[in-house]
């Protein structure tokens, strides 16, 4: 800066300094008054008020004495000396020595603010006190009406405490009238929601499963529900109608039952692409309105042709196996099953024992029930026994409960064998894991070393094959002892990844070979994963919904297809076995939440009844042959056979003005 640019900014800077100190000395100072002590209930330090408007204060002040014993202080003041209005009227107060009963009104008629202390009587609720200072007392300080802001105060603390206040009482009462009746309204509107979901599920469940057209007009609830129903209904009819087919068959022959193994398979076929309809369904990509509305049609349509070929065939089927034929024979040869069966516990007891003390309880967790359902099982196939030779003793032409007692007994029979077998199977199938596990991490020691070599040209997926093939072998070479099924699982799956990603990186035809011994263990793992849910589901279908049975059924046709194109397209064929071994593991997940909301419901009873039901054994409210005529047992219980589904939840306010 130049020395004449300096010269006049100097003197530019002297002249501002000395107009704002003139401008400070000339302007007006707000006289303001320190906190004081009330000696009288109106006091008037500004000067603001004449004798009358004091006096028309003072009469409100009394007369809220008089109505209420309240006492309201008032006090007019230029300023609040420099502090805050509630600092100044707290001060005040104190000095003044008030109490419980006593308000302090102080108005700083230059400062333009005001504030109200002291404890406001529970009898005058916010809202009013709000009404009294905002709708009366701002608006006349803003009008300089300083005696009408102290009478507004008076004269709206004693109306409030008269009468304009608030009922609380009153309110309580009201309060709860209008929860009840809302409540009313809920439970009401609830309660016809309820009543018309339950008439247009009664209604679908009368329609023919193939009146498309009818089923389209059904709300999307009652068609959602319904699928469901009939999804239950076909798996219990196929498994019943499959262990009653199995016994025939040993009985007659594969010749003579032919038909009804046509009959059987047909209807699986259908309830397979019922149930890849409900996975579509239920998966995480959303349908419209109207794609659900199509898909679930079809669905039910699906079940229903299914349903009627089983039921076509149930009086042939009933003629071949007569049971009252030599039916004092198989009774007898029912008894010797049960002895046979029985022989087996407790041989299955030690080796669940043996188990139970070198696994952990996850690993034998779809098992660790088996041997008590058996003994339920053979319980009731004793009971059943018994009843049948009770009924062979009436009259020819009342026998008809022999034949109920005989299927019930075989299916007992058989599912007690089959929980026996699963306990058996769980051993080989550790043992099977077990002895394949240190193969498979040697396989998959050497992939990772392969993997490294070529990790400048897997990019990101060989990395992340990498890292999950890594923690895979740490976890399986430090669980693979206690929990060897977990390990070999998990190990073979990381290894599938990492070979995909291996073999993206290589030559396809060296990579072919140790694609192929991969697929092959994961068709391995997905057979006995199926296996368990499948045995799991087939012994407790009484007490499992729709979830558990189609994520089985996925199951099942992604290992179908895996097999299907193992030779011509193995990477296709590896994707679907690890998929149909993952769905199976979500089936038996369910499956066992399933039965656990089953038994919740009921009182814990134990008995072979129960077990029964839950193994689906005597169906409970879905009696077999409806389609073409009840035929069941008194009691609304029946036992299961071949056919169709049908037979078998201290205040102070203040401010501006």
């Amino acid at each position: 800066m130049s020395l004449p640019s300096r010269i006049r900014f100097v003197r530019l800077l002297a002249i501002s300094v000395l107009l704002a100190a003139i401008a400070l000395l000339g302007a007006p100072t707000i006289a303001a008054e320190p906190s004081l002590r009330m000696n009288t209930y109106v006091e008037d330090p500004a000067g603001v008020l004449d004798q009358g408007q004091r006096d028309r204060v003072r009469g409100a002040v009394d007369q809220l004495y008089a109505d209420e014993q309240l006492r309201l202080w008032v006090v007019y003041v230029r300023g609040f000396d420099g502090m805050q209005p509630r600092d100044w009227a707290r001060r005040t107060a104190s000095i003044s020595g008030f109490g419980q009963r006593d308000l302090l009104l102080a108005v700083a008629t230059e400062d333009r603010a005001y504030w109200l202390e002291g404890e406001v009587p529970g009898e005058i609720s916010d809202s009013e006190l709000d009404d009294i200072l905002i709708g009366h007392v701002e608006p006349a300080l803003r009008d300089g009406r300083w005696a009408d802001a102290g009478v507004a105060t008076a004269a709206g603390l004693d109306a409030a405490m008269r009468g304009g206040g608030v009922n609380v009482g009153a309110l309580l009462v009201i309060g709860l009238l209008v929860i009840l009746v809302a409540g009313g309204l809920v439970w009401y509107a609830r309660k016809r929601r309820r009543e018309r979901f339950e008439a247009e599920l009664a209604a679908a469940r009368q329609l023919d499963p193939e009146n498309a057209t009818a089923l389209s007009e059904l709300p999307l609830e009652a068609l959602q529900t319904r699928s469901r129903e009939t999804l239950v209904e076909i798996d219990n009819a196929i498994r019943t109608s499959g262990e009653e087919l199995e016994l025939a068959i040993g009985e007659f022959g594969a010749t003579a039952t032919t038909p009804f193994r046509t009959a059987l398979d047909n209807a699986k076929t259908a309830a397979a692409a019922a149930f890849a309809i409900r996975q579509r369904l239920d998966d995480a990509i959303p349908e419209t309105a109207d794609e659900q509305r199509s898909l679930l049609v079809e669905l039910i349509g699906t079940v229903g042709r299914a349903d009627r070929e089983l039921d076509a065939q149930v009086t042939e089927f009933d003629a071949m196996r007569d049971l009252l034929l030599n039916a004092s024979a198989r009774l007898d040869a029912l008894t010797r099953d049960v002895v046979d069966v029985t022989a087996r516990i407790p041989g299955s007891e030690t080796e669940l024992s043996r188990l139970a003390a070198t696994h952990p309880a996850s690993v034998l967790a779809p098992i660790e029930d088996n041997v008590r359902m058996a003994r339920e099982r053979l319980t009731f196939a004793e009971q059943n026994v018994d009843a049948g030779r009770a009924a062979l003793t009436e009259p020819v032409g009342e026998q008809g409960g022999a034949v109920a007692a005989i299927r019930s007994a075989e299916a007992a029979i058989g599912q007690a064998r089959s929980l026996l077998d699963a306990v058996d199977n769980a051993s080989s199938a550790i043992q099977q894991a077990r002895d394949g596990l240190p193969g498979v991490l040697d396989e998959l020691r050497r992939d990772l070393a392969s993997a490294t070599e070529l990790a400048d040209y897997g990019g990101p997926e060989l990395a992340d094959a990498r890292t999950a093939a890594r923690s895979a072998l740490e976890q399986a070479t430090a669980t693979g002892d206690i929990d060897p099924l977990s390990a070999f699982h998990d190990a073979v799956t990381a290894d599938a990844d990492l070979d995909r990603a291996v073999a993206g990186a290589t030559d396809r035809k060296l990579a072919a070979e140790d694609l192929r011994r991969r697929l092959d263990r994961a068709l391995t793992d997905a057979r006995a994963r199926i296996g368990a849910a499948a045995d799991y589901i087939s012994t407790r279908r009484g007490g499992i919904d729709a979830e558990a049975r189609t994520r089985l059924s996925e199951a099942q046709r992604n290992l179908d297809e895996a097999q299907q194109s193992s030779a011509n397209d193995p990477v296709d064929a590896l994707r679907r076995a690890q998929a149909a071994a993952d769905l199976a593991g979500r089936a038996l997940h369910a499956a066992q939440a399933s039965v656990r909301a089953w038994e919740a419901d009921r009182a814990p009873s134990g008995s072979a009844q129960t077990g029964a039901v839950l193994g689906g054994i005597l169906l409970e409210g879905l009696l077999r042959g409806a389609a073409s005529g009840a035929r069941h047992s008194g009691g609304g219980w029946s036992p299961g056979s071949y056919g169709g589904s049908s037979g078998s939840r201290r205040i102070g306010r203040g401010g501006r003005f």
